[in-house]
């Protein structure tokens, strides 16, 4: 595989967004949801303007992970007011690190992982923090290989479904 470059992305960049996004999404939960719950969460999660509105966001940030002038992966990092759920002013969320399938194993998803980290470092993070879905077995591995440790649980509404995510996080 050759390099992998990660960037930031721009309200320029929300069609390479959208269709990582909902690709990698799919990929993910496809085998495990409802056509019906996916597609209605793709279509409202990768909506044109909630992407413009969360880009114009000045406290969440995005990242796009590019091989061979394809992108490949994505990082949604969240402060402050921007976060899914309340936590401490000084904490970073991340809401998604997704990496297309083709790419898995591949430290794509570290290098994202990386970037994440030194956001947390410039912003002088007091701890990072995610919800992950329990069945999500892959992403729970991951999270708890780079240090974070589960603190809560909370209810996500998956279309039709309320399903559980796990909550973790890793003090700095």
């Amino acid at each position: 595989m050759s390099t992998v470059e990660i960037y930031k992305a721009t309200i320029d960049d929300v069609k390479k967004l959208q269709s990582i996004g909902r690709q990698t999404f799919f990929e993910t939960f496809a085998d495990e949801n409802s056509q019906e719950n996916i597609n209605k969460y793709l279509n409202e999660s990768f909506a044109d303007e909630k992407l413009l509105a969360e880009l114009n966001n000045p406290n969440s940030y995005f990242y796009l992970a590019v091989s061979e002038n394809n992108v490949i992966g994505y990082l949604k990092l969240n402060t402050a007011n921007a976060q899914t759920e309340k936590q401490a002013d000084d904490a970073l969320e991340i809401q998604r690190i997704y990496v297309s399938k083709e790419f898995h194993g591949k430290k794509v998803a570290q290098t994202l992982y990386a970037q994440a980290e030194q956001m947390a470092k410039e912003i002088k993070a007091s701890y990072m923090w995610l919800g992950v879905w329990e069945k999500n077995f892959r992403a729970v591995s991951f999270y708890t290989k780079n240090g974070f440790v589960k603190f809560d649980t909370h209810i996500f509404r998956f279309g039709d479904e309320e399903q559980i995510d796990l909550l973790m996080k890793k003090v700095l």
